[in-house]
């Protein structure tokens, strides 16, 4: 079935929201956001149209709406941790919206955006040990001017130093397990929702 004009333009636009998405890199970009809510308009149009498209590919259009919905939403939240975790849930699109694209841009964003969002969590763990270690200042020899520095102090003073990366270094290692095991757990909800909503494609496609 041939699509419909207001079909056509809502494809153009998703297109075109897919790549902003794919390219933004600042949470101030205000045109995503905008374009993103009159994607939601078109779809409850075609929703209502006489000449829709199939429940299938309605159930994929409205998928891709809610991952670039789910998307910004992500990007509001306070901490890469939260970030992340919220990236988790987003479901993205399983077919290209355009013939060229030889796979979903949805699924290159989310690849991208859980990249950059595990980056963000590493250097945000970094820096919480950077100012550990240098608000520990006693833990680190000192030079001292005008005198040899006693070698059995400046050996007790190394030993210190190097357990106290070490412990920095367990902690980051614990820290990260423990949100890796946050992100498996979650990753397994979002595969029950998918499952979930294939099954309601399945009845969708049944009943019709």
């Amino acid at each position: 079935m041939a699509k419909s004009r207001l079909e056509l333009n809502f494809v153009r636009l998703l297109s075109r929201c897919e790549a902003m998405a794919s390219e933004r890199r600042d949470q101030g970009e205000w045109r995503l956001e905008k374009f993103v809510r009159a994607l939601e308009e078109m779809l409850a149009s075609i929703k209502k149209d006489i000449s829709k498209p199939s429940p299938e590919l309605l159930i994929e259009y409205c998928r891709k709406v809610d991952f670039l919905k789910g998307l910004l939403e992500a990007e509001k939240l306070p901490s890469p941790t939260e970030k992340a975790l919220a990236n988790q849930f987003l479901a993205p699109g399983r077919t290209p919206t355009i013939s060229k694209e030889r796979t979903p841009v949805t699924k290159t964003v989310h690849l991208q955006t859980q990249a950059r969002y595990t980056g963000e969590m590493r250097n945000e763990l970094l820096e919480k040990i950077s100012l550990s270690t240098n608000s520990s200042g006693d833990l680190y020899p000192r030079k001292r001017k005008g005198s040899t520095s006693d070698d059995k102090q400046s050996s007790t003073e190394l030993d210190a130093m190097l357990q106290h990366h070490h412990n920095m270094q367990e902690k980051l290692a614990e820290e990260m397990l423990r949100l890796t095991q946050n992100l498996k757990n979650n990753t397994l909800a979002a595969q029950n929702v998918i499952k979930q909503d294939n099954q309601v494609k399945t009845c969708i496609s049944n009943v019709i």
